[in-house]
């Protein structure tokens, strides 16, 4: 069983408490109105996958219900932090 610590909750959950929302740290469009099709898949679509520690949004599903950030490694699926939305990702996090 994999331990996620909620950042909001401040304790050690079981993984099945929790889902995935995707990558962290995307921003989103300044004046969406002037992106071509491309443009707009790229925003929607197009995310990295790396091989080691990955910047990930999850979600508090069976506890507070709140998002947060999380650095996992996706070889050994262990998270090496987690943090509070709107935090800076912490040193040592993902690339």
């Amino acid at each position: 069983m994999i331990l996620i610590h909620c950042p909001y909750c401040d304790e050690d959950r079981a993984e099945v408490e929790f889902t995935y929302g995707g990558q962290a740290h995307i921003a989103r469009p300044v004046d969406p109105s002037t992106l071509d099709d491309s443009q707009w898949e790229t925003f929607l679509y197009i995310r990295n996958n790396p091989r080691g520690l990955h910047a990930e949004r999850w979600r508090h599903t069976h506890g507070c219900a709140r998002f947060f950030n999380a650095v996992r490694d996706t070889v050994t699926d262990r998270f090496t932090v987690t943090y509070k939305t709107g935090e800076a990702r912490p040193d040592g996090g993902a690339a």
